[in-house]
């Protein structure tokens, strides 16, 4: 099964002010390309050929480097673009998952800081998660191109914290581009539903 760039749910300019169309278009039509690019060249041969995205991205963690780092950035990007939508965010979170997030994370005023604290101290590139690990909600980071998925999680919601997901709109302020995304971008929808598959 080779990879394939997804179009993006909404158009270029639909998430602004919080993340712009020039953000978009760098980041969607060129870096994400570029994962899909790479990893159908390193898929050629390697054995995971046919296999799904996730098995992929398992099978190649810490034996193909080079197709784990495009293949665990095309997963992440696939579920990227799904978890924000226009004036999204806030605290209108479906019912089942608030509690969860009420019961295993302290509440969603707690969630949002622990969530935005993950991605500020991810040093250098790399992600700040909400996953499903041992039947909880977890908050956890992870470098580069590395998710739960890879460390016994399912992720449900995740924020990508290299640079080009947010310095063209906001320069080195990478809490300020957390913040915007919790309280104007993440759809609680698509989390929701994330959270119903990994249970």
């Amino acid at each position: 099964m080779s990879f394939k760039l997804p179009d993006l749910p909404y158009s270029h300019d639909a998430l602004a002010p919080y993340m712009s169309r020039e953000t978009l278009e760098y980041h969607h039509d060129k870096h994400h390309k570029a994962y899909v690019d790479n990893g159908n060249k390193l898929l050629e041969g390697s054995g995971l050929e046919g296999k799904s995205i996730e098995d992929i991205v398992k099978g190649a963690f810490g034996k193909n480097a080079g197709l784990f780092n495009n293949a665990g950035q095309h997963y992440n990007h696939l579920h990227f673009w799904q978890w924000m939508k226009p004036s999204g965010g806030g605290d209108k979170i479906p019912g089942e998952l608030q509690k969860k997030i009420d019961s295993d994370l302290g509440g969603t005023a707690k969630m949002k800081e622990d969530f935005i604290q993950a991605g500020v101290t991810q040093f250098g590139s790399g992600w700040a998660w909400i996953a499903v690990k041992d039947g909880k909600l977890a908050i956890m980071k992870t470098a580069n191109g590395e998710s739960p998925l890879v460390h016994g999680g399912k992720p449900i919601l995740g924020c990508d914290v290299w640079e080009h997901s947010y310095y063209i709109d906001y320069r080195n302020r990478r809490p300020d581009y957390l913040k915007a995304f919790m309280d104007h971008l993440v759809n609680w929808d698509h989390v929701a539903e994330m959270y119903g598959a990994a249970k």
